[in-house]
Order: structure tokens, then sequence, then C-alpha cells
């Protein structure tokens, strides 16, 4: 990644789980796959069939939409874009009425306890509603795992955060910078374990070194 490149607004879920995963593949450009990345690749791959457009009376269904935003400086590409045909949606070429665009993000497994995806899935509509100059309120998130959608609200606090992230990512790839890693349970499922090796990078503090060999030079510690 480069200077002033647009951020892809697939990295923005890499970016919220862990920002030195995000770093080693979107700055150092290493990766590594895994079961559950297969999983996922094989299922975006599905969505993403750009040839597959579907009318299905007031329901218009786009695949693999590729969209950008020149004021947050992303780029990326929406799974599914539904497009409701309703009096308050904008005008789409080719097509008659006016049609309100939802879009949908597909996920391998089941919702996960911090926000990434939700985070993706706004900054997706962000980037449609600069394009087509209208107001996206919600979108969904389907999970390949429960086999069910998730609704999610794009309320101001998450629009917000969105753009902080942006220009934090932005931040990181002009200094060119890989943060040290912080060790958590995440760190188990991650298909970049053995490139990051978060164990080799855990050193303790100078006051907990002297704690351990204070205690261990103690003579009364075994009294």
């Amino acid at each position: 990644m480069t200077r002033g490149e647009p951020i892809m607004l697939s990295a923005l879920q890499h970016f919220v789980f862990c920002r030195r995963q995000w770093a080693l593949i979107h700055i150092e450009q290493q990766w590594q796959d895994n079961v559950r990345t297969v999983e996922g690749n094989l299922m975006h791959r599905r969505a993403h069939d750009e040839k597959q457009v579907e009318r299905r009376g007031e329901l218009l269904i786009m695949r693999g939409l590729r969209v950008r935003s020149e004021r947050l400086n992303a780029t990326g590409i929406c799974d599914v874009v539904e497009f409701h045909q309703r009096p308050e949606g904008v005008a789409l070429p080719g097509y008659e009425g006016m049609w309100q665009p939802y879009p949908v993000e597909y996920k391998r497994g089941s919702p996960k306890p911090h926000d990434a995806d939700e985070i993706q899935l706004c900054a997706q509509a962000m980037c449609l509603e600069e394009m087509l100059l209208c107001t996206i309120p919600e979108g969904s998130l389907y999970y390949g795992e429960i086999r069910r959608r998730t609704r999610v609200t794009f309320t101001p606090e998450m629009r917000r955060r969105v753009e902080a992230l942006l220009q934090e990512m932005q931040q990181y790839a002009e200094r060119g910078h890989t943060p040290r890693p912080k060790p958590t349970k995440g760190c188990n499922a991650c298909s970049l374990r053995d490139i990051c090796l978060p164990r080799l990078h855990r050193t303790p503090t100078v006051a907990a070194y002297i704690r351990q060999h204070t205690k261990e030079d103690d003579p009364c510690e075994s009294c």
C-alpha cells in the first residue's frame, strides 16, 4: 500500500480485528490461508458473480458492485446491493421508477463479539451514498453458519467511527508502520499466526523482571 492509495473497504475488518494483522497484509503484503479464509473466499466468490442481476418484481439485486468514495479515500466491492422500488429512492439507468439501495455483506461464520463486520458494511453504505447522492439508513450481514441476516443501522456514531478508522489506517500506511502484537484469544484463529509470532514478542516489563528475580532470590520464599 502506497501513500495516498485508496483504502480497501475489506481491509477495515482486518484493522478492527487486529491492527498488526492489517499491517502485515496491506503494508508488508504477507498472507497465509487457513480453512476459515478459504471458505470465506468461496462464499464471496459466489456473491461477487457480477453477471448475476436479478429482478423480482419491486426488488432488484446486483452482485459484486464496485464502490468508491473520494471524500473517504476508500474503495471496494459490495457482495450484494438490493434496490427496493420506493418513492424515496434514486433513479437507476435502464430501470424505470426510483430504487432505494440496501447493502448486504456475506460472512462465512457467525456474529462476532466486535463490530468489524458492521463497520465494513457501514463504509460500503457511505460509499454508495456519495456515488448515488442518497441516504442509506441500514443494511444487513448474512452469516453462513447461522444462515440468517442480522440487520445493521448506520448510526451517526458508527459513521464517525468509520471515518476515524480510515484516517488512522491512512496514517499507518503513510508511515509504513506495523504495530507490535497484542496477543488475544483471537490469535489462535488468525491465519497469520505463524507469520506474526505473537508469543515471541511477549517481553516482560522491567518491574515484572525485577519482581520475578527478587522472588527467586528470596531465601525466605520457601519458609
